[in-house]
């Protein structure tokens, strides 16, 4: 007996299955505000250098603010202002249009800056100064949490697979939201940087456990629908948090409303199922009988279960008579399961790599940053419904190949229109969005279904850890801009490219069973030897 054959008869898709998704939506939610927080606390406003100081015994007189500026700040040789740079004292001839025969002495900024505040009220480059020569420090920021999110995916993939998925995901809404709320006190920008750290490292157990729990709880039929809800939290996420970083200009008070969230997810958590399959596969039968019955009453189907007793649960996973503890090494000790890591991880990286890179390019293109960023999100949603079409239509891995084909294709075009055609760009970069979203989506779907029981959950933290390692780059990628205008896009496309090559060569998981063991994936018993043949 399968476990499949277990949800089959008390309902994989019943009343209980329906609650646990919904528990975890509302979970998810804080999840994706915080990773889109990131492009809003870091904006760098407009600014110069404080001048103020400048108008010693009050020389500036009745000079209006434009004046003051000009006497005040050199300008770039397109006419605007100098952002890090003043005059060391105030040119007035500049308002004659006298040209001097030496260029008038400039300094750095003395005296602080001033911001503009009409889009934003604050953000950490007005809270700290992290302009000029310190703002590398503001972007650093973004790197730092998702370091701290790549830790994490190992961490809670290491405890999860070891202690539980239940558990993990509780410690994992408690300390994200603990670390976050603290946070916004921060007295220095250091204690942000390490705060904001610990907060990326303690909500990434959010989306790894809880995309485990769906899939282990559902059957196979709809295994893919559960895949598109998951992913559908991220987009409406996205576009729910536009409205709100609208309305909320400051960075603490925004953190705080993206943050609160999750206190539904802590209330919630109690009514959160174990998973059957990490139970059985634990030896602990006994629990996992508590569990499958409570699914069983709550989908009406409790005369089934009655005949299934805790002593059969065992034979689904076959141990050898070992509770034997699992580790990332095992990913690695067989071939065939070495050679599913390598694929799926390198899929993993260029997925994220691809779809944070068009992400984090958003106020390059020149238009409004709330408007883009809720395009971003509501153009997903087509997507990932046509995903659902396409999901048993033509498989998981066609799904994800034709959809990293489409993302790189898009890049490719972009790298052709002028940058000034802004509205262009924008539709291009935004139906980009929608293929890398429609990737990223069927790859964590795919990437579960792959894996077995017994390591499903260290899998998909080595996936989520190489994932987060593809987001800490693709800022970096986007720096490469200075070198050249579409040197950035050129290696996004190409990474999307590459990871459609690799992501065909991993077999095809349509209308299979989960596989239970390492020894169904090497094919070492004979049900299950097909899950990894091709």
């Amino acid at each position: 007996m399968k476990f499949e054959d277990i949800l089959s008869e008390i309902n994989g898709f019943g009343t209980f299955q329906k609650t646990l998704l919904l528990n975890n939506f509302i979970g998810r939610f804080g999840l994706a505000c915080h990773f889109i927080l990131n492009i809003f606390i870091n904006v760098i406003p407009s600014h110069h250098c404080d001048f103020n100081a400048l108008d010693a015994d009050g020389v500036f007189g009745n000079l209006t603010y434009e004046q003051r500026l000009t006497v005040s700040i050199p300008q770039r040789e397109d006419g605007t202002f100098d952002s890090c740079l003043m005059f060391s004292e105030p040119q007035f001839d500049l308002l004659k249009n006298m040209s001097s025969p030496t260029e008038p002495p400039v300094v750095p900024c003395q005296n602080g800056w001033i911001y503009d505040n009409s889009t934003f009220t604050s953000s950490l480059a007005t809270q700290w100064d992290l302009v000029c020569e310190k703002a590398g420090m503001n972007k650093a920021v973004v790197t730092i949490f998702f370091l701290g999110v790549m830790f994490g995916a190992t961490m809670f993939g290491s405890l999860s697979a070891t202690f539980g998925r239940k558990k993990m995901l509780l410690v994992s809404y408690i300390s994200a939201m603990g670390f976050a709320l603290v946070s916004v006190f921060s007295s220095s920008f250091t204690m942000f940087a390490v705060l904001r750290f610990f907060t990326g490292l303690s909500i990434t157990g959010i989306v790894i456990i809880s995309t485990i729990l769906n899939v282990e709880w559902v059957d196979i039929e709809h295994r893919k629908l559960v895949g598109v809800i998951d992913s559908m939290s991220w987009s409406f996420a996205t576009m729910c948090f536009c409205p709100i970083a609208y309305w909320i200009r400051e960075w603490r008070w925004l953190t705080v409303a993206v943050t609160l969230p999750i206190s539904i997810s802590i209330i919630s958590w109690w009514w959160i199922p174990e998973s059957a399959r990490w139970l059985i596969a634990n030896g602990k039968v006994e629990e996992a009988h508590y569990y499958l019955r409570k699914c069983a009453i709550m989908n009406r189907r409790e005369e089934f279960i009655s005949h299934i007793k805790p002593e059969v649960l065992s034979s689904i996973v076959g141990t050898d008579g070992e509770n034997r503890k699992y580790s990332y090494l095992d990913l690695v000790r067989t071939p065939k399961m070495r050679r599913l890591a390598l694929m799926t991880g390198l899929t993993w990286f260029c997925v994220a790599t691809v779809a944070y890179g068009i992400g984090f390019s958003i106020g390059s293109l020149g238009l409004n940053l709330y408007l883009t960023q809720f395009v971003y999100g509501a153009i997903e949603i087509p997507s990932k419904l046509g995903v659902y079409y396409l999901l048993d239509r033509i498989g998981r891995r066609t799904t994800v190949v034709g959809a990293l084909l489409l993302a790189g294709f898009s890049l490719m075009i972009n790298i052709f229109i002028p940058k000034g055609e802004t509205v262009v760009r924008t539709v291009i970069a935004v139906l980009g969005r929608g293929f890398s979203g429609a990737s990223f989506m069927t790859t964590i779907l795919y990437s579960s279904e792959l894996y077995p029981t017994v390591l499903r959950q260290n899998g998909m933290g080595y996936n989520s850890f190489l994932a987060r390692l593809g987001v800490s780059v693709a800022p970096l990628i986007l720096l490469l801009d200075d070198v050249w205008g579409h040197l950035s896009q050129v290696i996004l496309c190409s990474v999307a490219l590459f990871a459609g090559l690799v992501a065909y060569q991993l077999p095809e998981t349509r209308n299979r069973c989960l596989p239970e063991t390492i020894e169904d994936i090497e094919g070492t018993k004979q049900k299950l030897s097909d899950i990894i043949s091709e």
